[in-house]
């Protein structure tokens, strides 16, 4: 039976409150991610920084350069979320992909005793279905008519 730890990413990249817009978009850009968790200097969970939310602090570029606000004078911590919904290590799939389901959340940070242990994605849930429609059809017998509508 498959549980949270076999498909959550363990290999974190954070950010800190006191870093900027300019520093997350960064991030996410370069390890491809959409959700950072802000953390404090005791590796604490104090918040998430979505694309959502770089999005919607990234000033437009339609505006004049005396009027823009720049990326790198928005702190993470006047950006980010800070009541940040998360699920234990020890919820089963089920619960965290119907969590993520009813609340239309992208994300939830994986804890452990109070610490950040990981972070499961809805990505990581069309994971799980591809490879439960590919077991799936490897059990169904064959048809040869459908092999030659294809």
């Amino acid at each position: 039976m498959m549980n949270l730890e076999m498909i959550m990413s363990t290999n974190l990249v954070t950010i800190t409150p006191d870093e900027n817009l300019a520093a997350a978009r960064k991030l996410m850009h370069d390890k491809k991610i959409h959700h950072l968790p802000v953390v404090d200097s005791d590796e604490n969970l104090v918040g998430l920084v979505t694309l959502t939310n770089v999005l919607a602090a990234t000033d437009s570029f339609l505006r004049d350069n005396e009027t823009r606000i720049h990326a790198k004078e928005i702190v993470v911590k006047d950006m980010m979320v800070t009541d940040v919904a998360t699920v234990d290590e020890n919820a089963s799939l089920r619960q965290a992909a119907l969590f993520l389901e009813k609340h239309r959340i992208g994300c939830l940070p994986v804890m452990s005793d109070g610490s950040l242990k990981g972070i499961i994605t809805d990505t990581d849930f069309v994971a799980v279905a591809i490879n439960l429609l590919e077991q799936m059809e490897d059990s169904e017998p064959f048809d040869d008519e459908l092999e030659e509508a294809i």
